[in-house]
């Protein structure tokens, strides 16, 4: 969840149940393309479990891979409750080969992205496979005839499940573990992807990576727009409050709907999910990563870091319970890297630097803190602004996300 300039966090709280407001899937056959590849719809807790399961057999070997917080994923595949369900269908879908699961893909029907922009453009996500181009087409094309089949005429993705949680296929930067809600892949899967005939790219995403010892060469330019941009706007700088914590979370969830609305591909967060997140991020957010710039009273710019919690998901191997969250509780005043997630300005106030202003508010806290690096994520490539200003801050561009658009025309219905 969460982006511009830069992107999301995990949502912990669930209830039990499965999407609603929408009719029930009845497809229930299998779907094979290969003589040898078969792929068929999750049905019961079993498949569930297995789709769940693969990528810990996938990346079994490979040091940087980081396991999603379970439940958290559980909630955006629809096998729990979660407020993104009231308006999407997600299904999904297993690929075997010979009796054992070999890939994964679901379909997402987002019906508040094809109100906004007047598509019927379809989504998938969740995409793993083996390293086998037989595997990863039959799973490609099942998602191609599922969203053809509920009408769409258009798929876009890897997007799990929309732009405000996870996206983008890692296709540079394979050298370190990604940050927290950041995605990870193995590098094959970019082949398998482009390998198709009917692939475009649709948009890159940028993760810049950040020094604290960078601060010391800021550009002189850059201190000058935020001198500027304060005395202009006589503005107010502060953390979120403890004592309001949940409200002022809200409160910054409400501005980042707002300041997006020119943004490639985004759809403001229902109320639903607003609530659901607010709820959420409060137990994930330290103050100190926080700023907030107020004019005349009124909020107008936030800026939110999350501390890099990946590592210590990693030790508890993405359970939260029975004691996995206590122990990212108690362990986060170690964590020396922070991911700075969203910088949002309210569009009355954008092109003014404010969103420089409230970041240099963090500075001073994030030295008390002993953060070391920082990575700012995601940036679109259409982000021509927030791109410029962290090049020249002297942010080194680290890793490259890239989204996808298939040709349904190419794929026979």
């Amino acid at each position: 969840m969460i982006h511009h300039p830069w992107q999301p966090a995990a949502g912990l709280n669930s209830g039990l149940g499965l999407p609603i407001l929408l009719p029930p899937i009845t497809t229930t056959r299998k779907l094979a393309f290969m003589t040898d590849v078969q792929v068929e719809p999750v049905s019961g807790r079993r498949q569930q479990r297995d789709f769940m399961q693969l990528a810990w057999r996938l990346y079994r070997e490979d040091p940087n891979w980081i396991p999603p917080l379970r439940q958290y994923q559980q909630e955006l595949l629809g096998y729990r409750r979660h407020p993104f369900h009231d308006f999407a269908r997600v299904r999904t879908f297993l690929a075997y080969r010979q009796g054992r699961v070999v890939g994964r893909i679901a379909t997402i029907i987002n019906q508040a992205h094809n109100e906004r922009y007047n598509e019927q453009r379809g989504f998938f996500g969740f995409f793993e496979s083996i390293d086998d181009q037989a595997v990863a087409d039959a799973l490609l094309d099942t998602a191609s005839r599922d969203v053809a089949e509920q009408g769409m005429t258009a798929l876009r993705g890897p997007i799990n499940p929309s732009l405000n949680y996870e996206l983008g296929l890692l296709i540079d930067g394979f050298h370190s573990p990604p940050t927290f809600m950041m995605t990870y892949n193995h590098p094959y899967y970019q082949r398998l992807i482009e390998s198709r005939e009917n692939v475009t790219k649709a948009q890159d995403l940028y993760a810049f990576w950040g020094h604290i010892d960078m601060l010391s060469g800021l550009d002189e330019k850059l201190e000058f727009v935020i001198k500027e941009a304060t005395r202009r706007f006589n503005i107010h700088l502060r953390q979120m409050e403890r004592r309001r914590f949940q409200e002022e979370v809200r409160t910054f969830l409400d501005i980042y709907n707002a300041s997006l609305v020119g943004t490639w591909g985004f759809v403001p967060l229902s109320n639903g999910e607003l609530e659901h997140m607010s709820k959420t991020l409060k137990h994930l957010i330290v103050p100190e990563m926080t700023a907030v710039a107020e004019v005349d009273g009124k909020p107008v710019a936030v800026a939110l870091g999350l501390l890099d919690y990946n590592p210590l998901i990693k030790q508890i191997d993405g359970r939260l319970f029975p004691f996995g969250f206590i122990r990212l509780l108690w362990g986060r005043r170690k964590i020396k890297r922070v991911r700075l997630l969203s910088t949002n300005v309210l569009p009355e106030y954008q092109r003014w630097g404010l969103g420089l202003v409230t970041l240099a508010r963090l500075v001073p806290d994030v030295l008390a803190w002993g953060i070391q690096e920082a990575e700012f994520s995601w940036v679109l490539e259409s982000n021509h602004l927030s791109y410029k200003s962290l090049k020249r801050g002297g942010a080194k561009l680290d890793k490259t996300y890239r989204i996808y658009d298939l040709d349904l025309d190419a794929v026979s219905r």
